[in-house]
This record gives structure tokens, sequence and C-alpha cells, in this order.
């Protein structure tokens, strides 16, 4: 599948370095994702163990290979990861991208998802990617302030219901109006 983003990404702005994710991450990640806020919010598993580790980096090396997803640790300097960005293609590259982020507890309050975010979109439009996209649960509003200070906004789409992890979640979708 063709790709539209070169071998290696790494986006730099804000005073972040978003990099790709590295094997060596791994041992990272539950101190990122294991917590409640990125358990009720974001689809990843919970508990996020070792193994769970293991699998999202699998997951994320093969959406990278087929072209059809996009995951960035956020560092500081592009060393230790302090969350990550997402950038999916959901209908290929003239369908809507839908973008994502979290970012660890110890290091929430540092504005990391806004400003990460602000990067992460400004590298989707310069791919020609629109409608730019997020999927917020109802409940999250620290997310629908992030989203809001880097300019999506709430759309009129209906609200989608499913189950995950056993609790019912509605998630409103957001896009961005620059």
């Amino acid at each position: 599948m063709t790709t539209l983003w070169p071998e290696r990404v790494r986006l730099t702005g804000e005073g972040l370095v978003l990099r790709e994710w590295a094997e060596d991450d791994i041992a990272f990640m539950p101190g990122l994702f294991d917590n409640p806020a990125v358990a009720r919010f974001t689809p990843l598993p919970s508990p996020f163990d070792e193994v769970a580790a293991k699998a999202h980096y699998a997951k994320y090396v093969t959406r990278r290979a087929e072209g059809t997803g996009l995951r960035l640790a956020i560092t500081d300097d592009g060393g230790e990861p302090l969350g990550e960005v997402v950038l999916f293609l959901k209908g290929g590259p003239s369908g809507p991208a839908e973008l994502g982020y979290a970012v660890g507890p110890a290091h929430r309050g540092r504005d990391l998802a806004a400003r990460s975010l602000r990067v992460l979109t400004a590298h989707a439009l310069e791919l020609g990617l629109e409608p730019l996209q997020l999927q917020i649960d109802a409940d999250n509003a620290a997310s629908e302030a992030v989203a809001r200070r880097v300019g999506y906004a709430l759309t009129d789409t209906p609200p989608e219901t499913k189950v995950e992890k056993g609790l019912e979640i509605t998630l409103l979708t957001w896009e961005y109006t620059g």
C-alpha cells in the first residue's frame, strides 16, 4: 500500500519532538497507559501491562507498514516518551483522518496533548488530509477542552454509542476548523 508519510517521521514544534515508537519504548508504555483516565477514555486495554505494551507496539508496526496509521511518541527532546498522538486513515488518503492523543499521568498539566495535537494537525494538513476528526467520549471534558484549544469544533454528526471494555460510551465527532 502506498503511504503518505516517509520512511521515518519526526515532527518538531511547540517545544516538542514527536517521533516514532521504538521497541525500547515498550518498557515506558505501562507507566503512560495503565491508569484510570486512559482506561476510561481510550480503547487501549486495561490493565495495560508489559503484554499489552508489546501488543500495542506490534499493532503500531503493522499499521505503519500497511500505511493506515501512524503513532508517534510525545517527547520533550526525542528521548523518553511522555504520551502519544495518533493519526489513522479511516477511508484511505481521500477519506477522513482520525487523530487522537494520550498523555501519561506523570506528565499532565504541561499542555502536552494540545501542543502535540497542534503539531500533528499541521502535519496532516501538509499531507493534504481532510477532514481531520477526533472521536471524543461525551464525558471527557478534559479532551474536549484540548480539542477546542487546537481549533476543533463539535460537529452535528450523530453520536456513536458503543460498548468498550464493558462500558457503554457515547463518542462525539469533532472536526478541525482552523
